[in-house]
């Protein structure tokens, strides 16, 4: 700990004097590299995974997801809902999908600005890292941890990715270092407790930080307990944490359970929620025999090997409290990619701590440390940015690159985006909820004050769909901006319940048959397309993902829907 006395709060960002210049240029490069990796072609790969259930609803702060069997308080008391519903979401604290909705809002509501901020977090993770390696050990330390942070193949993958690990990731970090501030440098506890707090509102696993401070304070610091800024920071924390509070006392009060988390942990099993996505984590047994396979399915084994080795020498009594909570909370959760990413800034610690001393004494250190460097830029380069991995796992590809691999659901995203640009639909059907109602109005009336033409059109899809990505790329069309989506089976009982001309009567002029090529089309649907000649829709690799057959027909009846463009725009 002897370097924690240099530094003010001003040394987050100017920690080095001009003697120490290789410092702020070694950190400077690794931050380029940092962001390089991060934000260079983040739009690539598929939205397939649990970021499009959070970058769906930050498009237009709407708690709903089409989830079935996980409805949500506003579907609940729609049209209605109360005040108290806004603060928080029924699965999730509000704060990422909050800054997702920021950044949508600034750079469109597409696959950049969904997962923009978690490359911004993962940047700003990676100088945390080093201002941590500098308090823990000395700026070397500091310079090799943020450096293999930086180019490391598992925090790559959770920076370009719109999930909340990279959000979480840096408000464990920067909470850690404010606290360790205040325990050693005599700096208050209370900047500690807002970080804390804004950490919860990211997601409720950042709790671990409760126990990794606790147990911390209780071995090697005692007579902190006697501060009275570590108990007001532990009230501003729950002040910055109030919003979810009131939201679960209120949601309480009201049916009688906690949030769909708050419910699970405390056993409440309410019948809304009969099905519980992402708790089948299996026994203890279980977990723990996934865990390694996941740890070297995630990360490069040359990063793995060197943490490995660097645990043997570690006698850091945070880093090993840190990664000891870290382990606790993962048994109870379960090994997923994405919690898994919460070890890798320690583990990285880890492997400076190991490294520094020999590094100043070695100069062909230098040179491995380089080659080590060379290597995890290739290894994450090889399995994020370049479109699909070459060679074998996990000796230069990795599994995790599936948690956005490049289906072409992208392609056919752009596909639409071209076709209705500068277009409202001419016609909505009615929709079973009125917030939806209200979005969709709400869209239609922007664009048409903007002078989009009105389209008639309507898309029918037909195959196999992964749900994901299905939500980002055609449902988001519809529930926030009504273009109108159903699929084959739907669109032929509307025929059978309301006629056989009910579409060409509602003012449809265009329709987009979008069939997935993993499925043999059923025998109703090849006469609907016969004689047409389809769009090809194509994965970066050439493979034929879609066929998009456009059909258009005359006019045939003069009715158009009630929530027509037309009348909207008048309202």
């Amino acid at each position: 700990m002897s370097y924690l006395g240099r530094y003010t709060i001003s040394s987050m960002f100017s920690p080095f004097n001009a003697r120490e210049s290789w410092v702020r240029k070694t950190l400077l490069a690794i931050l380029v590299v940092s962001a390089i990796l991060r934000i260079g072609w983040i739009a690539r790969g598929d939205t397939v995974n649990d970021e499009v259930f959070l970058g769906f609803r930050a498009v237009g702060l709407l708690d709903f997801d089409e989830a079935g069997k996980q409805t949500t308080p506003i579907e609940w008391w729609d049209p209605a809902p109360p005040w108290w519903t806004r603060l928080s979401f029924h699965d999730h604290p509000p704060l990422v999908f909050l800054i997702q909705h920021l950044s949508i809002t600034v750079f469109g509501e597409n696959t950049v600005g969904l997962r923009l901020p978690s490359a911004l977090f993962g940047v700003a993770s990676v100088y945390l890292v080093f201002l941590l390696g500098v308090l823990l050990y000395s700026p070397r330390a500091g310079l090799i941890a943020a450096g293999l942070l930086s180019v490391t193949l598992n925090h790559v993958y959770i920076s370009r990715v719109g999930m909340q690990e990279s959000f979480v990731i840096f408000f464990l970090l920067l909470s850690s270092y404010l606290f360790l501030r205040a325990v050693h440098a005599d700096h208050s506890f209370v900047l500690a407790g807002v970080a804390v707090g804004l950490a919860l509102l990211t997601k409720y696993n950042a709790v671990v930080l409760v126990p990794l401070f606790g147990v911390y304070l209780l071995l090697h610091h005692r007579a902190a307990f006697k501060r009275k800024d570590l108990w007001l920071s532990v009230a501003v924390a729950a002040l910055v944490f109030s919003p979810v509070i009131i939201y679960n006392i209120m949601l309480y009060h009201a049916v009688g359970h906690f949030d769909f988390q708050f419910s699970y942990v405390f056993g409440q099993n309410p019948a809304v929620w009969p099905e519980a996505p992402g708790k089948e984590t299996g026994t203890l047994l279980e977990r723990a025999g996934d865990f390694f396979p996941r740890l070297v399915s995630s990360h490069s084994w040359l990063f793995l090997l060197l943490a490995a080795i660097s645990l043997v020498f570690l006698r850091n009594a945070f880093v090993v409290t840190a990664l000891a909570s870290l382990l606790l909370l993962i048994a109870v959760i379960g090994p997923a990619y994405r919690f898994l990413t919460m070890l890798t800034p320690f583990l990285a610690l880890s492997i400076g701590n190991w490294l520094a001393p020999i590094a100043e004494k070695k100069k062909l250190l230098l040179v491995f440390l380089s080659a080590v460097a060379l290597f995890e830029i290739v290894y994450s380069v090889n399995n994020q940015i370049a479109h699909y991995p070459k060679g074998p796992t996990p000796w230069l590809s990795s599994k995790v690159r599936y948690e956005n691999y490049n289906w072409g659901n992208n392609e056919l995203g752009e596909f639409f985006k071209k076709e209705f640009a500068r277009k409202v639909p001419a016609a909505t059907f009615e929709m079973r909820y009125s917030f939806i109602e209200r979005a969709q109005d709400a869209s239609i009336v922007r664009g048409t004050r903007k002078g989009y033409a009105s389209y008639p059109a309507l898309i029918i899809t037909h195959g196999n769909f992964d749900r994901g990505a299905k939500l980002w790329v055609l449902d988001r069309l519809q529930i926030y901006h009504g273009w109108p989506i159903v699929d084959l089976e739907t669109y032929f009982d509307y025929l059978k319940e309301r006629g056989a001309d009910y579409y060409a009567r509602e003012g449809f002029r265009t329709y987009y048959f979008v069939v997935s090529t993993n499925i043999v089309p059923s025998p109703e649907f090849v006469p609907l397309v016969r004689g047409i000649e389809p769009v090809s829709i194509k994965n970066p690799r050439g493979d034929e993902v879609f066929l998009i057959y456009r059909l258009e027909r005359r006019p045939g009846g003069a009715r158009t829907l009630s929530r027509s463009s037309q009348a909207l725009s008048q309202d």
